[in-house]
């Protein structure tokens, strides 16, 4: 079994259920995974996506880290050419000097998924170019080290400890590896991808006052219930939205599972939908279990962050408990798994 397991939760909205309640429910479960003993709880950043609520991830991660107590909190992450560096990191400084030890900052180099919403940010796709300097920007304003801007400084934030992580996008792990940070790469269905990403980042690897040696998080879907069919149920909602969203343009609350399955779909919607269906991690506790040990070995990895979305919050919240006892984490909340 991979030593350390995560979660990451999107906010992603329901059908039926406002945004509001998308930011809540991630909320409760980061209570949830507190309690289950999670390693850490991440959350993202995504802007004017129809189906997410997460838009602003540091505010987000501060209600987290506020209705939890021992948790890691962070995000996966900022998407740092959306924003001046100088600012995420008076961002998280306020974060971890109000949290101390529990606050990571995950960093991604996308940018809006869209030309009006790159507009309405102010960026353009080259910025995503421009993510190695401003991650050492970023890290600079944290050790005091930054020249740019001389006689600035970040404050609360300079002198703060505050872990890196970089999201394995593009160009992304070579960035990693280079800077002396951590990879987070995904997903586990393109697990041969998913090799040799990390094998090129470990062999590039060079130690830095933020890392002595390489750290790995792989991140993906896992679902895990009473039965390899009800598992799969979970997995349904968000296939349809990725279907959808490849057909139409726009990504979509997530549905029912009992209404997807009783969709008529075109040849090339069901074509997207079984190919988002595919290949994520999921099944029994023991068939689980057996392939998470194969992730194991193949990647070597030291954390896995899982992604799982879904309309129905008691099973999610089932997986998750399911996926604790397989990890054998600390703590169960009082209820059997049937």
């Amino acid at each position: 079994m991979i030593p350390k397991l995560s979660l990451l939760d999107r906010s992603r909205t329901r059908e039926g259920h406002p945004a509001p309640e998308a930011l809540r429910d991630t909320v409760d479960l980061a209570r949830t995974a507190e309690e289950l003993g999670y390693h850490r709880f991440w959350v993202s950043e995504h802007h004017s996506v129809p189906g997410v609520a997460g838009s602003a991830p540091t505010v987000l991660a501060a209600a987290v880290a506020g209705a939890t107590r021992r948790i890691r909190v962070g995000t996966g992450g900022v998407m740092l050419p959306n924003h001046q560096p100088l600012v995420v990191a008076e961002q998280f400084g306020v974060l971890e000097a109000l949290f101390p030890g529990r606050i990571d900052m995950g960093l991604g180099r996308s940018v809006g998924f869209t030309d009006g919403i790159r507009r309405a940010l102010g960026r353009g796709t080259g910025d995503a170019d421009r993510f190695e300097e401003q991650l050492a920007e970023l890290l600079g304003w944290l050790d005091g080290s930054q020249q740019a801007h001389p006689q600035v400084h970040a404050r609360p934030s300079e002198g703060l400890r505050i872990p890196a992580y970089v999201l394995a996008t593009g160009e992304g792990a070579g960035i990693a590896a280079r800077a002396g940070l951590p990879l987070v790469v995904g997903d586990l269905r393109a697990r041969d991808r998913v090799v040799e990403v990390i094998g090129a980042y470990r062999k590039e690897f060079r130690a830095s006052a933020w890392g002595a040696e390489p750290y790995v998080v792989v991140s993906g879907t896992v679902a895990v219930a009473a039965t390899a069919e009800e598992a799969r149920r979970i997995l349904l909602p968000e296939a349809w939205s990725v279907a959808y969203s490849r057909t139409r343009g726009s990504f979509p609350p997530l549905r029912p599972a009992e209404e997807i399955e009783a969709l008529s779909m075109t040849a090339k919607e069901r074509e997207l939908y079984e190919g988002a269906l595919a290949g994520h991690v999921h099944g029994t506790q023991e068939q689980v279990a057996a392939e998470l040990a194969e992730v194991a070995a193949l990647t070597g990895a030291d954390e896995l962050l899982v992604t799982t979305s879904t309309y129905d919050r008691t099973a999610l919240l089932d997986s998750h408990r399911r996926l604790a006892a397989i990890a054998g984490l600390g703590r169960t909340p009082a209820g059997p798994l049937k």
